[in-house]
């Protein structure tokens, strides 16, 4: 069907100029992404304060540190409910409606936070189970948010400027990173002075103050706070007007939503309305041979390259720690007390958000829908696999204390390539290249397809990278294939991550419709629209 055909409600969305309800769609869906990445990664900043405190040893020469399996359970359990919730609200928002579940989710995440840092009880059995139990329902929420926000945003953009939109508002991720070791870095600072105690190696116990109890589990629950400020703001926004009109088919109730939202006149044609229908047999399903047929390589290609790009993502702490102690941001852990070991673990997240997240991401919001999608993505996928192997294959040169500054210099590289590539690019597409009906699934699909790569990355990898000499493994940890096999693994994953983005089409410039094929499936354009000062 022609692009004259789309309905004009969804065709006054696409050639709407770039208008204050845009910039305020980005802030509140954005915050939710704020809160979603501090939630995720503010628990990286405590997990030592917690073996300090519950995993003590009373004559070790080192600080107490979390068992293996409690660290796989504690960073991980989040991951597990992130998934979770990707796959169950992405669902639900195709059957109920973005808004309806978008504050569920919120909800969700707000409670969940403050319960996180009430963790019950003071033994170590106690407290780190009911801290398991918080987090995976936190991130059942934040899983929730991912297909609803870029769902949202994609529907409300116009089609100009809607790549730039909807990374911008999973680049609100690096602030939210940021914002994390912030807050540890502030409370850190409060309670160091407060509180004062001596280094580990002069006083193994007091090093610890009773009060660093209150420190971790303070750093948790400001998460809360975010998200409980757009909670109002999210429940004004009307629902968009494609789930409205092509879903809920309810033509003449998206046309007043948007009327409000677009400061236009656009006039329901009521009579027609009521006549269009859709052609049964393009009224498919998910687990259909039609679906099959138009969007089955499209979803394999979102799918295969966010679980690849997760992969390489979330393995970055194979090398992270031999970065922060290679410039002397962390020392070595007995020369410090519990906060000032928080404090030196968040000026280094900080730094490292700072100078490589945070622009990684606002490059891919100024060059997505100027240099496209396909591009950004190839080209972040083949200069992580060149920097993945420029680290690997030398590995034994870079460690040498001479080489360290190189090193630094290309583990930044990476990571900014990640971020001014698949990392964004992979949030954006699924959002536009799916039907309405299915376009929350489908994004929460792709998404959950993502966090099992995050998990092998952070978990498989964790244990893969173990020294294949028994007497240096970590403590608790068997042997493994070593570092520079595992990262000679991982830029072979961002190679095959270049190569499967050839599945995934270009959506820059065109409407939702056009790129879903549901022009195909709408009778004809019922709505007529008149300019409105």
């Amino acid at each position: 069907m022609a692009d004259n055909q789309q309905l004009g409600v969804l065709k006054a969305l696409d050639v709407a100029k770039t208008q204050l309800y845009h910039f305020t769609a980005i802030v509140i869906a954005g915050m939710g992404f704020f809160t979603d990445a501090y939630d995720l990664f503010c628990i990286s900043l405590v997990t030592k304060l917690l073996g300090r405190i519950y995993y003590h040893k009373n004559g070790a020469a080192k600080p107490g540190t979390l068992p293996p399996e409690v660290a796989a359970a504690v960073n991980g359990v989040a991951l597990c409910g992130t998934l979770m919730g990707q796959l169950f609200f992405g669902w639900l928002g195709d059957k109920l409606g973005r808004k309806k579940v978008y504050g569920i989710t919120l909800i969700m995440m707000v409670v969940c936070s403050v319960a996180s840092g009430l963790s019950f009880g003071n033994s170590p059995k106690g407290v780190m189970t009911t801290l398991c139990f918080f987090r995976f329902w936190l991130g059942v929420g934040i899983g929730g948010d991912y297909p609803l926000s870029a769902t949202i945003m994609s529907e409300y953009a116009n089609k100009k400027t809607r790549g730039a939109f909807i990374a911008a508002v999973f680049a609100m991720q690096g602030f939210g990173i940021m914002a994390g070791g912030i807050v540890a870095l502030i409370f850190s600072s409060i309670f160091d002075h407060q509180f004062p105690s001596p280094i580990y190696s002069v006083d193994p116990v007091g090093s610890t103050v009773p009060q660093a109890d209150y420190l971790w589990r303070i750093i948790l629950m400001v998460g809360a706070l975010p998200a409980a400020m757009t909670y109002y703001w999210r429940m004004k926004m009307p629902e968009t007007a494609r789930y409205t009109a092509l879903v809920a088919k309810n033509i003449k109730q998206a046309t007043q939503d948007m009327s409000k939202v677009l400061q236009v006149d656009l006039e329901a044609e009521e009579e027609i309305a009521e006549k269009v229908v859709q052609d049964p047999k393009l009224n498919y399903g998910l687990f259909s041979k039609e679906f099959l047929r138009r969007h089955g390589l499209p979803l394999l290609g979102t799918t295969s390259t966010w679980f690849l790009l997760d992969i390489a993502f979330y393995s970055q702490n194979l090398f992270q720690k031999d970065i922060f102690s290679a410039i002397g941001w962390i020392p070595g852990a007995a020369t410090m007390n519990a906060t000032h070991e928080v404090f030196k673990i968040g000026r280094a997240q900080t730094l490292i958000a700072l100078c490589s997240t945070v622009p990684g991401y606002w490059f891919t919001v100024a060059f997505i829908d100027i240099m496209g999608r396909f591009a950004i993505q190839l080209m972040g996928f083949f200069f992580m696999t060149v920097f993945m192997f420029a680290i690997a294959f030398p590995y034994d040169h870079w460690i040498k204390p001479d080489n360290r500054i190189g090193f630094v210099i290309i583990y930044s590289l990476t990571f900014f390539f990640a971020n001014f590539g698949p990392n964004a690019t992979t949030f954006v597409v699924p959002a536009e290249i799916f039907p309405a009906r299915l376009r929350s699934t489908c994004h929460g699909i792709s998404a959950a397809a993502g966090k099992a790569g995050a998990i092998v990355g952070a978990f498989g990898f964790l244990y893969a990278a173990q020294s294949k000499d028994k007497t240096k493994t970590d403590a608790g940890y068997p042997p493994g294939i070593g570092v520079k096999n595992s990262l000679i693994m991982l830029g072979v994953i961002n190679f095959v991550g270049m190569l499967m983005t050839f599945l995934v089409p270009e959506s820059k410039g065109k409407s939702l419709e056009e790129l879903s094929g549901e022009n195909d499936e709408t009778a004809s354009s019922v709505v007529s629209t008149s300019g409105r000062n």
